[in-house]
This record gives C-alpha cells, structure tokens and sequence, in this order.
C-alpha cells in the first residue's frame, strides 16, 4: 500500500508516487528529487488548455442581451383611464385631467420604437383583466418583446379600472411562465402612472447648483430550458411605495413627461435599466417637477420615480425597420 488508493485522478496520483518516491530515495542517501520534474505538472504558462482567456467576449456580450431582432417588435397595450363612475368619485378618484397628453406622448414614442399599439380608454376592470388575459393567450414566437402603459388612479400594489380596484398581481400573473409561453424568455415591461399612497414626499435641501449640473449635463445633448415563472419582468412606476404621483392638468404626469424625454432622447441606445435612472433622476432634479399649489399641505412637493427589474440579461431597444 503507498498510501495513494483515495486519490482518482491518474496525473495527480502519478506526480504524489514520484513525489513520495523522492522523499524515500532521500531518506535512504538518494539524491533527493531525483526524476521529480514539477514543472512537467504545473508549467500552465505553456499549456494551451490553461491559457489565459479573456473574460468577456463579443459573444458573451451578445448572450447577455434580449435577441431583439425578431420580425416585430411586440404589441404595446396602452390603458388610459380618464373618467370614473359616480362610486368611484366618492371614494376620492376624480376626473384625471391631463391624462389624454400622456396618452399622446407615450403612444408617439412607442410607435417610433416599432411597436404595434393597442389603446383602451375608459376601461372597467373586467375590461382590464379581459384584455390583458386576451393579450397573453396571442402568439408572441415573432415579436422581441411585450409592453404595457397603465394610466390610472391607483394604490400600493393595486390599480384602478374606471368601476373599481383590482390587484396589479392579477394582471402580471396572465403574462407568467405557462400562461403566456410564446413570451417565456422575453421581456415584459410595464409602465405604471399612478399613485400607490397618499403621502407627499417633502422632498430634501441640496445645493443648487449642483442639483442643475446633475439635470442639465444630461439634457444639453438633446439633440427550452426551464425559467421561474417571474422572470423577465421590469416593472416601471410613476412613484415609490406610499407616495403620491403628481399630474398636471395641462401637461400631463410628470413620470411620462420625464420617460418620454428620456426615450426621446436615448431609447434606441441605452440599455433600459438606465434609460428609467435617467427618467428618476429627472423627475427627482428638474425644477419644474415640484408642486405649485395654493394648499400649503400639498405645495413645494417631490416625486421619486422607482422601477424593479426581474430582468435576466440587457434589454435594448435598438432601431428595427421603419423605426427611428
């Protein structure tokens, strides 16, 4: 027995046999070493299995970005919820002036990223779940990716059809793993204008200047294996947790007034995670999105955008044919 029987690979078991050969032969007034050559072991500087590599590669690169060169870019379903029955009314949720503008914006620069829009005013929220249960259950195999825009009143977690509150839960759950298995591995990006409390952020002093620089350096150059069931989702909205959604009744929200600004200006070349960064850093730095109005309790208010991503690789809205 030498003492060699655990170990399994034959190259490392060959190299301790001469190793230990060594020490005998030393102990016993051998020349010690003797037919030892380490570096016939571990010279990887001159094995090509062991050559440096460099760690990311054009391919790699390419793996970990969505394939967006299918033949479309994807269906667009924009919710716009302006009007409420009289029960909802009661409850606090008004008329949302201003809303037709976002409409309006968010639908142009949806249309110049490529993507086939899909518009519903005024709907219930049997309407809601009807079309995005619809929406789902389509054939996605040819398009890049799915979108959703809803504008509405709203609360933390849920969202309002013009009758009532449903669960935001109940809409992303149609677009899940076997619920909707053409767009399995695809993303799937929902932008929420609505609130998801009733407090107003106060907002924080910063300098001044340095608040313009952060703003104005941006805007100067205006110019089949298995996959969780969540996974490639980013959820996009107009606020954090608990916090009011500002809206103006002549310009619209401030969320897609900044997000359309923003795609504007870089949607066919940033990667999405920092096209929304850029859209919280403008809401949370511009001057003109703070409140002007005469209830002291709601004047001289901020806003902080916020978004969370399930997203498993990049996502990038590079230009397809007859988009801009």
């Amino acid at each position: 027995m030498d003492g060699l029987e655990g170990i399994d690979d034959p190259d490392a078991k060959h190299f301790f046999s001469k190793y230990l050969g060594g020490i005998r032969r030393a102990v016993s007034g051998a020349p010690r070493w003797q037919d030892v050559k380490l570096e016939e072991y571990v010279n990887v500087e001159n094995d090509a299995n062991y050559k440096r590599k460099p760690m990311f590669t054009k391919a790699d690169k390419e793996k970990d970005e969505y394939k967006m060169n299918f033949p479309r870019r994807g269906k667009a379903v924009i919710v716009n919820n302006k009007n409420f029955t009289d029960n909802m009314q009661k409850l606090g949720y008004g008329v949302r002036s201003g809303t037709d503008i976002d409409h309006t914006r968010i639908t142009n620069r949806l249309r110049r990223l490529g993507f086939d829009l899909d518009h519903h005013h005024n709907a219930t929220c049997q309407v809601m779940k009807d079309v995005f249960a619809k929406v789902a259950k389509e054939d996605h195999s040819d398009v890049d990716c799915f979108v959703a825009v809803l504008l509405s009143h709203g609360e933390e977690g849920k969202i309002c059809g013009t009758d009532g509150i449903i669960e935001l839960e109940e809409i992303f759950q149609y677009f899940k793993g076997a619920h909707c298995p053409t767009l399995a591995g695809k993303p799937k990006v929902f932008f929420i204008q609505a609130c998801r409390g009733k407090e107003f952020d106060s907002g924080t002093n910063v300098n001044v200047a340095d608040a313009k620089r952060v703003v104005e350096s941006d805007l100067e150059k205006s110019e089949v294996m298995k996959i969780p069931s969540e996974a490639d989702f980013l959820l996009s909205f107009s606020t954090v947790p608990g916090y009011y959604s500002w809206r103006n009744s002549t310009n619209g929200s401030w969320y897609i007034q900044a997000l359309c600004c923003i795609l504007d200006q870089y949607g066919t070349v940033l990667e999405i995670q920092k096209l929304l960064t850029k859209v919280a850093k403008l809401v949370a730095y511009a001057e003109r999105y703070m409140s002007n109005t005469e209830d002291p309790a709601q004047n001289r208010k901020k806003q902080m955008p916020s978004f969370t991503s399930m997203l498993t690789k990049d996502l990038y809205f590079h230009p397809k044919n007859g988009s801009t």
